[in-house]
């Protein structure tokens, strides 16, 4: 399997969100630094997250949204809406004008729109991608993001407080190309059946109750939500390391020489981020085709073991080479665990209730992301042997229901195949 046999839609996803994710992270990471400087740092917590909390809960009405209507319908509304958006933003930061509060409101209708997309985009690349070829997919695209990230954050880091309108411009200009692309080049995945969701026009309430009807399916699946609950606290081990880690290196951390620079504990957060990029921008095809030598569930497995030990390690060493080890070993882990992980995933759902369970598999992200807020607090109170020992323990409860579920998880991967490999042969006869 190779880049070019894969279906149109996720060759244009790749190459057009790598070049959209690099401007994007020019922007929006600075982007709290851009609120606390108009609105000071109280309000401008509140107001990250309620734009959080308002993006989550349209990604749940977005989910429902795109197994009712189709998949490309909803992207090329969303995607027009924030083109839009990112319009009235560019105009609100430009040397004419300027005004914070329109800029929240615009960040605002982007993250709601990205609520709508996201769901939407993730349940397409599962419609069109065969079972076999998804490790290779998501690991090109995990790939992709890191490298993204990379480029467009230190780009970023230089032009974001001098050259923001022209960002803005450049941010504008990758929305309207994404728009065309999905309007005229993107081919839609998933058309409904008639019988499904309302078929007459229907009020808010009886909108809101189907709605609830499609999601009553995600949450009466126990292994999906089990899966979900595994994701959230091993995801919350790598959040630490902008949480708790940073803050525990900060204080604790003396400063020591490196090479021929002295590291302090803020440098030493900053590298040990910068490794984990690099890592994986440099190693992650290389890992991805040693493990296809091993079953999916030994890696899997493996994979939590040595992302739980490399961080745990990070929470509790300060010396430098201990910490980069830690980290090379966090990462293996990492690019073992991804591509892998995902695939289990994508056979999950249903083929008509995929977006809804994307939208609901968006929530480990926010549930691993308050995890490692709340170690912040509990720092205060125990010790840094406990929260090493906290942080073990989370990982250890994410490899136990796994270790639980992973039969079952082989089991939905063997069906989703054997459905796939019958849908081809109905084709062909």
């Amino acid at each position: 399997m190779r880049f070019r046999d894969f279906h149109p839609n996720i060759k244009l996803r790749i190459i057009f969100g790598f070049f959209s994710e690099i401007i994007g992270s020019m922007i929006f990471p600075f982007m709290a630094i851009y609120f606390t400087i108009h609105f000071g740092a109280k309000l401008t917590g509140i107001l990250l997250i309620v734009n959080v909390i308002i993006g989550a809960l349209v990604g749940f009405y977005g989910g429902y949204l795109s197994d009712k209507v189709g998949r490309k319908k909803l992207m090329v509304a969303a995607e027009g809406i924030r083109f839009v958006s990112l319009i009235v933003m560019t105009i609100a930061n430009s040397p004419w004008f300027e005004s914070p509060m329109i800029t929240f409101l615009m960040f605002l209708v982007s993250s709601i729109c990205w609520g709508i997309v996201g769901p939407a985009t993730d349940a397409m690349l599962i419609d069109v991608s065969k079972p076999p070829e998804r490790k290779l997919m998501y690991a090109i695209m995990y790939w992709s993001a890191n490298l993204s990230i990379a480029i467009g954050g230190t780009i970023g880091a230089f032009l974001f407080e001098s050259y923001l309108f022209e960002l803005f411009i450049g941010m504008t200009i990758m929305s309207a190309i994404l728009f065309i692309v999905i309007t005229f080049f993107i081919t839609e995945s998933y058309i409904p059946k008639k019988s499904e969701g309302p078929t007459e026009k229907t009020n808010a309430l009886k909108e809101i109750g189907y709605m609830f009807k499609s999601y009553k399916v995600v949450a009466l699946d126990k292994i999906f939500l089990l899966f979900m609950l595994a994701g959230m606290f091993i995801q919350s081990l790598e959040m630490q390391l902008t949480n708790y880690i940073a803050v525990r290196l900060h204080q604790d951390m003396t400063d020591q020489t490196f090479l021929l620079w002295s590291i302090d504990g803020l440098k030493m957060t900053g590298l040990l981020r910068t490794e984990n990029t690099v890592l994986v921008v440099l190693f992650a095809a290389l890992v991805m085709k040693w493990i296809q030598s091993y079953k999916d569930k030994s890696v899997f497995l493996w994979s939590i073991v040595l992302f739980t030990v490399g961080y745990t390690t990070i929470s509790y060493f300060n010396n430098v080479w201990i910490l980069f080890i830690a980290m090379l070993i966090a990462t293996i882990g990492e690019l073992m665990r991804v591509p892998v992980q995902q695939s289990y995933m994508a056979a999950l759902p249903p083929d008509d209730k995929r977006s809804s369970y994307m939208a609901v598999l968006g929530f480990s992200f926010q549930g691993s992301m308050i995890l490692a807020s709340i170690s912040i607090t509990l720092s205060a109170y125990f010790s840094r042997e406990v929260m090493s020992l906290l942080l073990l323990l989370t990982g250890v409860l994410g490899y136990i229901i796994i270790a639980r579920i992973i039969p079952a998880l082989e089991q939905r991967t063997n069906d989703h195949l054997k459905a796939h490999e019958e849908e081809l042969r109905a084709q062909l006869q």
